[in-house]
């Protein structure tokens, strides 16, 4: 899930809950090897493969297991053909969603999502009523121990945009084709990197000032992901310091 930025570093920082990994392995092995068969199993020519395969790898995903994913996805062995979908929609209180998902069945996931969205309170939108509002960008974590100043020169000669501090870490966006250079540049200078990925980053932020409505908001999201299909859930939501204070993260 993305939409507040300190949200997200949290999540992260916690990790998959370990009833959870499971479901976690088998949703970046499907990226791996979807990565890999649209644009081959070469993660030096293939950035969007190189981004995937590091991204299991941060969650321990095995490497054998993440090699299998790729051979799958290059056709050296038999695997499902999974389809790219976007949802888009809202949560309640105006909240704008994407939801990104691979399915190898677009019949039985489609109206799980409507169901979860109906359930919670939300709607289904139209294909494009929200995804202007949203740009595809690179973020890598690093650990909050690094000196600002010299993050900030490091991330920009790499070619990043933006630092920003979430409290728990710093947060580097760069353009998405840049990820893993300033990924690398960044571990190179002697940077804890914790983790990189591909997110869809919203121009405007809806503020959640109340803690009822910020816990409508994640619970949507919760379910959203618990859906084996739904590979990222992007939202456009801002959660005040006192209001993200009150809510207990699970």
């Amino acid at each position: 899930m993305s939409g507040h930025s300190k949200w997200a570093t949290i999540k992260h920082k916690k990790g998959a809950a370990d009833a959870k990994r499971g479901k976690l392995f088998a949703k970046l092995i499907r990226q791996v090897e979807v990565a890999a068969r649209q644009g081959g199993g070469d993660v030096d020519s293939n950035p969007t493969l190189r981004t995937m395969y590091q991204k299991a790898r941060d969650a321990s995903v095995p490497l054998d297991t993440i090699d299998r994913a790729v051979k799958r996805g290059t056709g050296q062995l038999e695997g499902v053909i999974y389809e790219q979908i976007t949802y888009e929609g809202y949560a309640p209180h105006g909240v704008a969603l994407l939801i990104e998902v691979l399915t190898d069945n677009r019949n039985r996931t489609g109206p799980e999502i409507r169901t979860t969205f109906n359930r919670a309170g939300g709607s289904m939108a139209e294909p494009g009523a929200v995804a202007w509002q949203f740009e595809r960008k690179g973020i890598v974590i690093v650990d909050r121990a690094a000196d600002e100043d010299e993050l900030m020169l490091a991330a920009l000669d790499a070619g990043a945009e933006d630092i920003a501090d979430d409290g728990a870490a710093w947060r580097v966006t760069t353009p998405p084709s840049d990820t893993n250079a300033v990924r690398t540049a960044l571990e190179e200078a002697g940077f804890a990197v914790e983790s990189s990925d591909l997110v869809m980053e919203a121009a405007n932020l809806v503020p959640l000032d109340d803690p009822g409505a910020a816990k409508s908001v994640l619970a949507l999201i919760d379910a959203l992901e618990d859906n084996d299909d739904v590979q990222a859930v992007h939202a456009n939501f801002d959660i005040s310091d006192d209001v993200f204070a009150t809510l207990e993260v699970g």
